[in-house]
C-alpha cells in the first residue's frame, strides 16, 4: 500500500488516470451519465498535475469544485442544445414517423405496403383515396405495427 501512496504522491497523472477508468468502468455499468462529469474533470486532472505542481489537497478541492461547475452547467445546459427527442431509439416503427418513401403495391382499401428507409412496412392510409404503386407518402403515426402513411 505504501508503494501506491508513493506512486501517486511522485506521480499524480497516473492516479488520475486511474481515477478516469474507475470512473469510465463505473459508468459503463451504470449507464446514468452522471459519471461522465467527474470523469472527464478527472482527466483534466490528470493533464494539469503533469505541468502544476499541485499538493494532493489543493489537487483534491480543485478537483471537487470543477466536478461540481461542470456538472450543473453540463446538465442544465447541454440538454437544451441538444433538444429532447423522447421517442424511444430501439423503437424502429416510431423512429420513422416524418420520414418519407413509396407505395410497394397499390393499396387494397386503406392497406398496403410501403418502402422506407431501405425497408418495407406494412401500412394504412390516413384517407379513403387509393394509393397507386409509386406514391409518395410520408409516415404520420402508428397503429400497432402498421404505419399510417398520407399520399405527398
Amino acid at each position: 500500500m505504501d508503494q501506491l501512496l508513493t506512486l501517486a504522491t511522485n506521480h499524480p497523472f497516473w492516479a488520475w488516470a486511474a481515477l478516469v477508468a474507475a470512473l469510465l468502468g463505473s459508468e459503463t455499468l451504470n449507464g446514468s451519465g452522471w459519471l461522465l462529469w467527474p470523469a472527464a474533470c478527472a482527466a483534466v486532472m490528470a493533464v494539469l498535475s503533469m505541468v502544476f505542481p499541485f499538493d494532493p489537497l489543493q489537487a483534491m478541492g480543485l478537483f471537487a469544485a470543477i466536478t461540481i461547475a461542470s456538472t450543473y452547467l453540463g446538465r442544465r445546459f447541454i440538454p437544451q442544445l441538444a433538444g429532447h427527442d423522447d421517442r424511444d431509439i430501439n423503437d424502429a416503427a416510431g423512429r420513422l414517423i416524418g420520414h418519407h418513401g413509396k407505395t410497394v403495391g397499390a393499396f387494397s382499401g386503406r392497406a398496403g405496403r410501403v418502402f422506407i428507409d431501405g425497408k418495407e412496412w406494412a401500412a394504412m392510409s390516413d384517407s379513403d383515396l387509393d394509393l397507386p404503386a409509386g406514391t409518395a407518402v410520408e409516415v404520420t403515426g402508428l397503429d400497432g405495427a402498421r404505419l399510417k402513411v398520407k399520399a405527398v
